[in-house]
């Protein structure tokens, strides 16, 4: 049997491998660069480059999925640009907040689309199992989110970071009215392959079905569950910094 100082020495190894794969600059290099090659995939796949309509329009790039999957992979490319420049093994500390809010968001990508929106009953099934769909709808957010418990120093998310990441989709809301008004509130204009007016993305921001009070209750449900989120994650944080110091 292990005494008590051999126990305590096995905790210890155990938390600096742990930390030796945080910091391991050529497992960050190659987790990143997966992440961005399928993000530029993605992104390609966006402008309809895999489906049966090549359409680039100014306005079609109004819903959250894409603009959370732009956002996450441009703070991916950021760290890869960061990892590759260093020459030692170190943590990831690009933009931290952002990283954050990029978290937060990109999780709310999959959960609202997978849970919400993937059986909608003006949603043809099929679109679902395109690859820009699966991409920005499954592997990206899980893959964004992996990175963010794999290579992130534990400890340093600030009791602030889930207040700022909760205006990440008000400000979405804010931009899709504003939009909305430049487009004269005009539904006639579809998004491809459905029925959902361009204008509208999804349904808890369309003012013709939900009205004002509606709408301002979704916004408000989005920003108490964004802000609550934030601080379970805060939390996981917090206890994970804990438990690496024991």
């Amino acid at each position: 049997m292990l005494p008590v100082n051999g126990y305590a020495l096995i905790l210890i190894c155990d938390s600096e491998r742990e930390i030796d794969m945080k910091i391991n600059r050529t497992a960050q290099l190659i987790y990143q660069s997966i992440y961005c090659a399928l993000g530029l995939v993605a992104v390609v796949a966006s402008f309809g480059i895999f489906d049966d309509y090549t359409m680039f329009r100014w306005d079609f790039y109004v819903h959250f999925t894409n603009l959370s999957n732009y956002f996450c992979i441009g703070i991916m490319l950021a760290q890869l640009i960061q990892t590759a420049r260093k020459k030692e093994d170190s943590y990831i500390t690009t933009a931290p907040v952002l990283k954050f809010i990029g978290v937060l968001a990109i999780l709310l990508t999959f959960v609202v689309f997978n849970t919400l929106l993937a059986g909608a009953a003006d949603r043809d099934p099929q679109l679902n199992w395109r690859i820009g769909s699966l991409l920005c709808h499954v592997f990206l957010p899980i893959l964004f989110v992996g990175d963010w418990f794999l290579f992130r120093e534990r400890g340093k998310v600030k009791w602030y970071y889930p207040i700022a990441s909760a205006g990440f989709p008000l400000a979405y809301m804010t931009f899709i009215f504003i939009q909305a008004a430049i487009l004269k509130f005009d539904t006639s204009i579809l998004i491809p392959g459905t029925n959902t007016p361009l204008i509208y993305p999804y349904f808890f921001v369309n003012l013709e079905t939900q009205g004002v009070a509606g709408v301002a209750k979704w916004a408000v449900l989005m920003f108490v569950a964004f802000m609550a989120v934030g601080f379970v994650f805060y939390g996981i944080d917090r206890l994970l910094k804990r438990k690496g110091n024991r």
